[in-house]
């Protein structure tokens, strides 16, 4: 007979909570740092950006951080 155990889900999934709460909460700053009124935008639109940051993920948001704005 085969028992499975769910101490390494649980643990996956332990593990895990903290990496999804912190892609949450940037995926939270960058929504309110993009519609700051002085924040700009490289291509000027940023409803193009708040799709990137929702749709692409982890990805999308790096991407705003790192080649979107415009200091």
């Amino acid at each position: 007979m085969l028992v499975h155990s769910s101490i390494p889900n649980t643990t996956l999934l332990l593990a895990l909570v903290p990496l999804v709460l912190i892609d949450l909460g940037m995926v939270i700053y960058c929504i309110i740092d993009l519609y700051k009124p002085e924040r700009r935008v490289r291509g000027g639109n940023k409803t193009v950006w708040l799709l990137v940051i929702l749709v692409i993920g982890t990805i999308g948001w790096l991407a705003y951080l790192l080649a979107g704005r415009e200091d």
